[in-house]
């Protein structure tokens, strides 16, 4: 059973709510019902609370609501916040951030999806500032219905009444209804991190890598329905949940597992593997002699990670993405990279210290493919992930 907070504010529109009630809970839907004090003009909390079955919520300072669920658990202990009707003046407040009585509160303290169903004056539906609220709650991923067009109790004709309750139900339902999983049944690899190639048991050679881009796009890949193996060398970033995790350090140790977790319909080498390592590496601590000099370090190529899985063969995956971390001629040098590695996608992004996104929070990169080249935005990781993640389900379906 999927649970809707129903805010209901002060408009004529009101008495659409109890419609709306008794639709949800038809459909086996559960329903707790918040009423501002405008809305109590209109309908009553005995109403909405014979048709919901649920206690309705008033008042933002009441002792006893408070000590029994809270503003704060009552705005997420829902899957969707519904506001009907969403007057201007409730729309204004949320576009200003107010939080001046328990509807507003509860609104600013969601991290749940929210569903407005506007209902006003047309004047008021079509005046700059309403339409401003608008806008800006829509850039913040607030939903709207309606508001229709029709005769309204104030004796005008336009835009502005609210949608009637079965369209209500239509769009609560369409977002209650489970995220499309294109790739259920899809198997993908991601390599994430840093590799550490020893120098001896101390000592070690890396990538200024936090390993937070590639554990993103494991974590939006499983969003989608993978199933997401992820090979992640030395990281301080969380594990991404719903992911099979396997923690490896050296390039040579990156490669075995991912060769282990093949077949694949997807792989996706985020990681910044060392191009190098020692050859010579000790099994003990090298020691500071004084007055000797630094010992030589004879260095020899890391196994190609991207190449090898990437080469023609039966246990190819269809699909093969690597990332191109370059500090000069990033396009050209990603171009290349994708022609000589044999890849389907290459993701290259500038790694400059001016930049900021080697372990930093964001990421500006050129999506390169046979087609061409995309150029994205700077974006957060998590939203490269999901975009990326994106990609490769449509390439995949």
């Amino acid at each position: 059973m999927k649970r809707v907070l129903l805010i209901i504010a002060g408009g004529i529109a009101a008495f659409k709510a109890l419609e709306l009630i008794r639709l949800l809970r038809k459909s086996g839907h559960g329903v707790t019902c918040v009423l501002t004090d405008h809305g109590g003009q209109f309908v009553t909390p005995l109403s909405l609370q014979a048709l919901s079955e649920n206690k309705v919520y008033r008042e933002l300072f009441s002792l006893t609501d408070e000590s029994e669920m809270g503003h704060i658990q009552l705005s997420r202990s829902a899957d969707l916040v519904v506001v009907a009707p969403a007057t201007a003046n409730i729309l204004a407040k949320m576009a200003a951030g107010l939080a001046d009585d328990l509807a507003s509160t509860v609104l600013l303290a969601t991290d749940k999806p929210v569903l407005v169903a506007p209902a006003m004056n047309v004047r008021m539906w079509l005046h700059p500032a309403t339409q401003a609220n608008m806008k800006s709650l829509a850039a913040r991923g607030v939903q709207v219905i309606g508001p229709d067009e029709g005769a309204m109790a104030c004796n005008e004709f336009g835009p502005g009444r609210m949608s009637e309750p079965p369209a209500i139900l239509t769009a609560i339902e369409a977002l209650l209804a489970p995220p499309a999983r294109p790739l259920d049944g899809r198997h993908v690899i991601v390599t994430s991190g840093p590799t550490h190639e020893p120098i001896d048991p101390v000592r070690y050679i890396a990538n200024r890598s936090s390993g937070r881009q590639g554990h993103a796009i494991a974590a939006a890949l499983a969003a989608l329905g993978a199933r997401v193996t992820l090979i992640s060398g030395p990281v301080s970033v969380p594990d991404p949940s719903g992911v099979s995790v396997h923690r490896v350090e050296s390039a040579r140790e990156m490669l075995d597992a991912c060769q282990a977790a093949l077949p694949a319909d997807a792989a996706v080498f985020a990681a910044a593997v060392a191009d190098w390592r020692v050859a010579n590496a000790s099994d003990g601590k090298i020691k500071k002699q004084p007055g000797a000099a630094a010992p030589a370090l004879a260095l020899i190529p890391n196994p190609d990670i991207l190449a090898t899985i990437a080469a023609a063969g039966p246990n190819r995956p269809r699909l093969v993405v690597g990332f191109a971390a370059e500090t000069d001629d990033l396009l050209a040098n990603a171009q290349g990279k994708l022609v000589r590695k044999n890849a389907d996608f290459i993701v290259a992004n500038d790694v400059s210290p001016e930049t900021g996104i080697m372990g930093g929070a964001e990421n500006a990169v050129h999506l390169i493919s046979a087609a061409g080249v995309e150029t994205w935005p700077r974006l957060a990781k998590e939203a490269v992930a999901a975009r990326l993640a994106a990609r490769i389900a449509e390439a995949l379906t």
